[in-house]
């Protein structure tokens, strides 16, 4: 009788306080300035960055960011449109990895980019900081490629890494 009285006792213990009790009052505090100050505006996101062949030189981005080169021989070449609305679409992807895009649409303009890499027509040339060019592409590619090429370079592999998000 004794051991069911203690367990009884044990049940209700373990139960806390009846329902009925009322809530706990919680006094409101007046709000200090810094809590009455508007919130602060998220910095802004970076941008990709989209520059003219004319614009830029080859040696400018050695182991600062990533040229992604896109050559046409106009403005008004299909491929030459499409791959820059894709770029411009998936713009969050290529500023992790430190991309720049080059444009070069005017072979009349010989710029430093067409001297150094030769393009025939459309053109799409991933360079890594190193100055070194990693993939040619005749056709356009989406971001998506684009990333996961940019992402097997030795360079990028070793970025992953010292940011600490491989194991």
């Amino acid at each position: 009788m004794k051991l069911k009285l203690l367990i009884v006792a044990m049940l209700v213990a373990a139960m806390g306080p009846a329902r009925e009790a009322p809530p706990p009052v919680v006094e409101a505090q007046p709000a200090s300035p810094e809590e009455l100050a508007a919130p602060e505006p998220e910095p802004a996101r970076p941008e990709l960055r989209i520059l003219p062949a004319t614009e830029a030189e080859p040696g400018e981005f050695l182991w600062t960011a990533r040229p992604v080169v896109v050559f046409a021989d106009t403005p008004n070449d299909p491929a030459f449109r499409e791959q820059m609305r894709v770029l411009e679409a998936g713009d969050a992807a290529l500023v992790e990895r430190d991309v720049v895009v080059i444009t070069d649409s005017d072979p009349a303009a010989n710029s430093a980019w067409r001297q150094q890499l030769h393009p025939r027509g459309f053109s799409l040339v991933i360079i890594d900081k190193d100055g070194q060019v990693k993939q040619r592409r005749p056709l356009p590619w989406d971001v998506r490629e684009i990333s996961r090429a940019i992402d097997k370079l030795p360079l990028r592999r070793q970025e992953i890494g010292r940011a600490g998000l491989l194991p």
